[in-house]
């Protein structure tokens, strides 16, 4: 059964790394706003009710890193779909898409489609991948229905590089995000910084997630990034799948 969760924000509010150019919205803006909200309804946003905050780098810029909020639908047991944003308050930028599909639906891809698709063992082993406020049991079962998952991110805004702001205009095109799979990868006052202010700690949930260890099986795409950070260290249980395959013996009449 699909696991939906409330997005319940609380008291951790976070405001949008950037705030936008443009005049303050007329009278005449607020009366159509409130008019849609009271008529309209959220239609697909009302179901968007996953909420988890991770970090993405951007594949072919992974030095380029920022925080991401999700708001997620759990459409069917495999496939989920996320609006991203930089923060969680009312005022926050949209700033992406993410598609979350299980592997099995990643192994039905064509070879040259699963480039697209970053693993998630690295973000819920590390502990970096949390579901604010919510209930530490609840928080944990939502990880372990995640384990062994693949997501592809497209952010078409860089409200953020790191801790600091970004663009203020959602410029340039769309880049392809990844996902951190090795300790040493993530900048570490990214994590942090969000730590503090959402009042978490990563270090605690890494601990509390050590069982999900023997549910994790190899994934593509872990040692994407492997050469932009050498110095990285493998995170318990995160294997790529080429690393796990051995190496086939040459056999000698």
């Amino acid at each position: 059964m699909a696991l939906a969760l409330a997005a319940c924000t609380g008291g951790d509010r976070v405001d949008p790394a950037v705030s936008t150019p443009g005049a303050e919205e007329s009278a005449r803006t607020n009366a159509l706003e409130a008019g849609a909200a009271l008529l309209q309804g959220n239609g697909p946003l009302g179901k968007m009710d996953m909420y988890v905050v991770g970090f993405h780098p951007m594949k072919d810029h992974p030095l380029h890193q920022m925080e991401a909020h999700h708001f997620c639908r759990q459409v069917n047991e495999d496939f989920a779909q996320c609006t991203l944003f930089d923060g969680n308050s009312p005022e926050a930028n949209l700033t992406g898409i993410e598609y979350i599909i299980s592997e099995s639906l990643y192994e039905s891809l064509a070879d040259d489609e699963k480039q697209y698709w970053h693993p998630h063992n690295g973000e819920i082993l590390s502990g970096q991948l949390v579901a604010p406020n919510l209930p530490e049991v609840a928080e944990k079962e939502l990880m372990r229905s995640k384990m062994n998952t693949y997501g592809k991110t497209w952010h078409t805004w860089h409200t953020r590089d790191g801790v600091n702001p970004g663009h203020k205009m959602p410029v340039g095109p769309a880049m392809l995000a990844w996902s951190f799979s090795r300790d040493g990868e993530v900048q570490p006052e990214l994590v942090a910084e969000r730590d503090k202010r959402m009042d978490i700690s990563t270090e605690e949930r890494r601990r509390d997630r050590e069982d999900l260890l023997e549910l994790a099986r190899p994934q593509d795409g872990v040692d994407t990034l492997r050469r932009q950070f050498p110095q990285a260290t493998p995170i318990p249980g995160v294997v790529d799948k080429s690393a796990a395959t051995p190496t086939p013996v040459a056999m000698f009449y």
